[in-house]
């Protein structure tokens, strides 16, 4: 911050341009391109970052970092974030001895937190892409789960879990992650291989898809929705699906059946802003998933019919004032549309 405190000098240091390495490694975006694209006030090269950045330390009149000891990396940038250091200065550490030094986890999850209307865009355009893709998928017949993996994995740029089969039940649940512009979504689709449910199957399947259905209208600003409430809601609606489906409710049946949250924050990553609550109101521009899943013990203690069954149903949802965006709406869910696209 300058001595006005009415702006910032924002400093970027970077690897310089390396024609002979960037044949090999890649192109490096360089010293110069720190100002011209990424709008550095100045820049650098990283591995003067020590001695520039005790300059800066110095004349700052506070310091906002989380940054811990490390040593298990030897480029110049993290042996300087080591309280470890070899060098003279003991790393960071020793440059903090004299700063006021505040948390930064808690300013980078405030403006993490609301999206703005780029961000969202960019997680429609993920979430479009990826339920395309897993229509698409649910349209062919697969033997192998590499073989639907890779199918996913070559329509996207993202992370992929492997699919879950159940040889005996013969349904594929299958999570994914997409991105974009550096943004994801998370979905999970539940199918028969087959192309055709069986009736427990749907009866299963049916109970959270209504559950789901539910909660993804709970998240909006106007209904003042935590995700916790909205998880307890999940619980007492798969409950009763449950008991009229014939399952013995008592004791722990509940935790076992549906044992995780019904859903988290997402934006650029996975599970993002981390320091955000669950049993906070859910606020227009926050983005989260909606995914109940049962998943049934092969055990005498629940009805044969469904024993061994596993199935989720997860979409990334950005929650808005008087209804919520659903940004993987592209995968089909509804019942009769599966079986439609193997017909």
């Amino acid at each position: 911050r300058s001595t006005t405190e009415d702006d910032h000098t924002f400093h970027l240091f970077v690897r310089p341009k390396d024609p002979k390495v960037e044949q090999w490694e890649g192109s490096r975006s360089g010293t110069q391109a720190a100002v011209d694209v990424f709008n550095a006030d100045k820049s650098g090269d990283i591995k003067d970052i020590e001695r520039n950045l005790s300059r800066i330390v110095a004349d700052a009149s506070e310091v906002y970092t989380d940054a811990s000891p490390s040593t298990s990396s030897t480029s110049a940038f993290s042996r300087l974030f080591s309280s470890r250091s070899p060098s003279k200065t003991d790393g960071l550490s020793k440059l903090l001895d004299q700063a006021t030094v505040k948390p930064l986890r808690s300013i980078l999850n405030e403006l993490r937190n609301i999206k703005s209307d780029a961000e969202i865009t960019n997680m429609r355009k993920a979430g479009k892409a990826s339920g395309r893709a897993f229509t698409e998928g649910m349209r062919q017949t697969w033997t192998m789960e590499k073989d639907l993996n890779a199918f996913l994995d070559r329509r996207r740029r993202s992370r992929v879990p492997s699919p879950s089969t159940n040889p005996s039940k013969q349904i594929s649940l299958t999570p994914q992650t997409k991105e974009y512009g550096n943004y994801i979504t998370d979905i999970t689709r539940t199918w028969p291989i087959s192309g055709t449910f069986t009736p427990p199957q749907k009866d299963l399947y049916n109970a959270i898809l209504a559950t789901q259905r539910t909660c993804i209208s709970l998240c909006r600003a106007t209904a003042s929705n935590s995700l916790d409430r909205i998880h307890q809601i999940a619980e007492e609606t798969l409950k009763d699906s449950l008991k009229q489906l014939g399952f013995d409710m008592s004791r722990n049946a509940l935790e076992t059946l549906f044992p995780h949250h019904l859903g988290h924050y997402i934006g650029l990553d996975v599970h993002d802003t981390p320091g955000q609550s669950r049993k906070a109101p859910l606020q227009a521009g926050q983005c989260v998933t909606v995914e109940p899943g049962l998943y049934i013990p092969d055990t005498d203690r629940w009805p044969a019919a469904f024993r061994g069954m596993g199935i989720r149903i997860e979409d990334s949802v950005c929650v808005q004032e008087k209804h919520p965006l659903v940004l993987t709406t592209e995968a089909v869910k509804e019942v009769e549309d599966i079986e439609a696209l193997r017909s």
